[in-house]
């Protein structure tokens, strides 16, 4: 019986007394018994009194001086009731033990976590064999001992991460020998090879008594279970026969666990191989889903993007088409060279190439896992792709030699009649009858030799073409470099078309393109003499520019000053002076005033106000006031040798009221 469930020695001493000097019988106590020598020790069992007051009765029957007889039957009741105790004692414990073990066999009969029915069965040896600690090891096949699985009642670190070598303590002599092996003093035992590894943890233990007996699976031994004490003890056959039952219980708790994971496993694979088939289907489906989308796009003529969103929809991720300098470029190399698509992070890229020319790259983005399957429809896609951009280049082509051949024309053949010229621009969606400017464009980069630059100058051309064609222009290669005529939209300039026309066209090559404007030219297809004045005029923009320093850069006439009457086809005298120094004409015609009278004046007096006012005959102030009023029309850089020179230029153009020869 457990020392828990003994009642104190007190109680079952003074129930000895009432019994020996004749008190009331107990509740349930026959009353024939009461007055025999068995009274007193029948009371002690029902009360379930500890083995040292069963001397009690004796003791006091001989301090009372009663008869031997009586002290005799008292002896002899007094064995009696202590055999009967014992064997009632023995009866519980083995009830306790068969409960035990049935609770423990139904834990292993709805087994669901071999950790926690062996840490059951542990705590259950412990508790029943009232051990200070229980803890069951397991054999290592692979390191050839046996380690720590589930400990109970331990409390040092080093103890719970023990390994015993085959042989080594008395597990490792278990283990090895398949023979319990109990010790009533550990260290003291040298039965058992000890090791300071071992002897250690056990020290911090502090384990005196030990018991270990074998979990057998068949004829294999698979591990230890063990219970020991702090303290010396020897443990009884009954408690090693218990301890192996608990040790047969984990042993096939074990073998069931490994069963079940072994099923689980194979579950696992066979569950595995139906997604895997599954897959396929479906990446199978997606295939030929993909095919027949591509095939109706390019049936129906449609474009990259629409090909990049369809593979999209199919792989279930973001496809885009980049161009081959927006992708990664050792990827991209690889994946051309080998013609497969390639991973690069988290993304895979696709060449998208004709021969040896690369065209771009189709990029499915984040979506590092990949199918064998889905990776072939991606480089099916950037086939595709490369198909579709080839004819898109050669229906671009042809409407670039159009448009070329229309640009031509209209420069050379000037006899053409302007009905057909309207015809074949309406065609290429273009308006001859609007006004539009004519740029001269030309590459500012030196090639090393007479290949690079004639690729160069494709490539601007090229740029051109397309510009030309979403602007609904033309354009066409001409004398070293490219000329387009683009309409001009209400509210815009010649200056301003120059200049995105030269960032547009230096983008797009990747090179500087200096780009000169004409001035507008009205209706082109009724005036082709002036689309070819035009043209020449945006060439001496090209040079002025050039000369300037201002390579790379785009402007028309006007943006010269007094130079640009100069480049200026139509030598437009009157606009010069209207830009220089209109708004003082305009304000001495509104007020009366004479500020152009004191421009000349100043300026021939050398700029000095002092000589001015004797000029003029008024005061210094009224010089000052004038100069103000100029500086408020014109800009405070008006003064400025530059601005000064074209001020001059202008008040003499507009004195003499005459036109430059052309």
């Amino acid at each position: 019986m457990s020392r828990d469930h003994v009642e104190p020695v007190e109680r079952s001493v003074s129930d000895a007394e009432a019994a020996v000097r004749g008190a009331e019988p107990a509740p349930g106590v026959p009353g024939g018994l009461t007055g025999g020598a068995e009274a007193p020790f029948l009371e002690l069992l029902a009360r379930g009194a500890s083995a040292e007051a069963y001397e009690r009765p004796v003791l006091l029957a001989r301090a009372e001086g009663l008869p031997a007889e009586r002290i005799t039957a008292l002896e002899q009741a007094k064995l009696l009731a202590l055999r009967v105790r014992s064997e009632l004692e023995g009866r519980r414990r083995r009830e306790a033990e068969l409960s035990a073990l049935f609770e423990t066999a139904h834990d292993l009969a709805g087994l669901r976590d071999v950790d926690a029915v062996l840490q059951a069965i542990v705590q259950r040896a412990r508790s029943l064999l009232g051990t200070d600690v229980a803890y069951l090891s397991l054999n290592d096949p692979v390191r050839g001992d046996t380690y720590m699985r589930v400990t109970e009642g331990s409390v040092a670190a080093r103890f719970q991460q023990l390994r015993l070598g085959m042989g080594e303590g008395l597990g490792g002599l278990v283990a090895q020998t398949a023979r319990p092996y109990v010790t009533d003093d550990y260290f003291r035992d040298d039965r058992f090879r000890h090791t300071m590894t071992i002897d250690a943890g056990v020290h911090d233990e502090g384990l005196v008594a030990i018991l270990g007996v074998p979990l057998m699976l068949g004829a294999n031994v698979i591990g230890v279970l063990f219970a020991a004490d702090r303290r010396a003890r020897v443990f009884e056959r009954e408690q090693i026969a218990l301890l192996g039952s608990f040790a047969a219980l984990a042993a096939a708790a074990i073998d069931t666990a490994n069963l079940l994971t072994e099923t689980r496993a194979a579950l696992a694979g066979l569950e595995r191989a139906n997604e895997i088939i599954q897959d396929r289907s479906a990446v199978i489906e997606r295939a030929s889903d993909v095919h027949d989308r591509l095939a109706e796009l390019v049936l129906r003529g449609g474009g990259v993007h629409d090909v990049a969103a369809a593979v999209s929809q199919v792989l279930a991720g973001a496809v885009q088409f980049t161009e081959a300098g927006a992708a990664p470029a050792g990827a991209l190399e690889t994946s051309r060279a080998e013609g497969h698509a390639v991973r690069h992070e988290d993304d895979w890229i696709a060449a998208v190439a004709a021969g040896g020319e690369l065209l771009g790259a189709l990029v499915l983005r984040g979506h590092p896992g990949l199918d064998p399957v889905d990776q072939r429809t991606l480089e099916r896609a950037a086939m595709v792709t490369s198909l579709l951009l080839l004819a898109r280049r050669s229906a671009a082509e042809a409407e670039q030699r159009v448009r070329g051949e229309l640009l031509d024309d209209l420069l050379d053949a000037r006899d053409r009649d302007p009905r057909i010229l309207r015809e074949r621009a309406s065609r290429l969606r273009a308006d001859l009858d609007a006004t539009h400017v004519v740029l001269a464009a030309r590459l500012e980069a030196d090639a090393a030799d007479a290949d690079q630059e004639a690729a160069a100058r494709r490539r601007l051309w090229s740029a051109a073409s397309h510009l030309a064609a979403t602007r609904h222009g033309l354009a066409a290669a001409r004398d070293g470099g490219t000329v387009l005529l683009l309409p001009l939209a209400p509210g815009d300039s010649a200056t301003e078309l120059a200049h995105r026309t030269a960032r547009h066209l230096g983008t797009a090559v990747h090179e500087a393109v200096t780009v000169g404007a004409s001035a507008p030219v009205q209706g082109p297809a009724a005036h082709p003499d002036a689309v070819v004045a035009a043209y020449e005029e945006g060439r001496r923009c090209v040079e002025a520019l050039r000369l300037l320093g201002r390579c790379g850069d785009g402007a028309a006439a006007d943006d010269f000053g007094f130079l640009g009457l100069l480049l200026a086809g139509d030598r437009d005298v009157a606009g010069f002076v209207e830009r220089t120094i209109g708004e003082v004409l305009a304000y001495d015609e509104r007020r009366g005033t004479d500020l152009v009278r004191t421009l000349d004046a100043y300026f021939a007096c050398g700029m000095s106000p002092a000589r001015t006012k004797d000029d003029l005959h008024v005061h210094v102030n009224t010089v000052a006031q004038r100069l103000e009023r100029v500086a408020r029309l014109l800009g405070e850089d008006w003064q400025s040798p530059a601005r000064a020179l074209e001020i001059q230029l202008a008040l003499r153009l507009q004195r003499l009221a005459v036109r430059i020869p052309s």
